[in-house]
């Protein structure tokens, strides 16, 4: 059991830092809403692929909250902690799933993860500006869905 566990804080360690780096890495601020488009949903949404609903939601959580309070959007990382703990839950769903069922889970994920931040956006900033953050989070959604469906049977096979 005590290696079981190792191995599970070691993978979740990892993830949620893979996580934290690629939403820092790129960031495209969004003024109304003082919040930002990235690219860590892509890893959000490959942890739960690769590894399941308990290691993508909190790889994914901790890893995006991380990232918001290391960017100086403390503000969000509360939101964050929850909308992507979600998130990596619903895409850890598709793991061992193939073909249309993934893809499914995976679009689920990244509706949520729109729903999530749409509704906090709606109620701290009002509608207009929920709206104009929902191109971004869209494409924040559809690259973790694309990349994660790309990349896990890949990964799969490495790891």
């Amino acid at each position: 059991m005590p290696r079981e566990m190792s191995k599970l804080v070691a993978t979740v360690g990892v993830m949620a830092t893979l996580t934290a780096l690629a939403t820092i890495v790129v960031q495209i601020p969004i003024p109304p809403t003082r919040g930002y488009i990235n690219l860590g949903d892509t890893i959000v949404m490959l942890s739960g692929s690769l590894f399941g609903s308990i290691i993508g939601s909190i790889s994914g959580g901790v890893g995006s909250a991380l990232a918001d309070l290391l960017s100086g959007y403390g503000h969000w990382a509360p939101f964050t902690l929850v909308i992507k703990g979600i998130e990596g839950y619903i895409a850890g769903l598709s793991k061992d799933k193939r073909g249309p069922l993934r893809m499914i889970l995976l679009i689920l994920a990244g509706i949520e993860m729109m729903a999530g931040y749409f509704i906090v956006e709606t109620i701290l900033y009002g509608l207009g500006a929920a709206l104009a953050e929902l191109p971004g989070n869209s494409f924040q959604a559809a690259a973790g869905i694309l990349f994660s469906y790309i990349l896990t049977p890949v990964l799969k096979k490495v790891l």
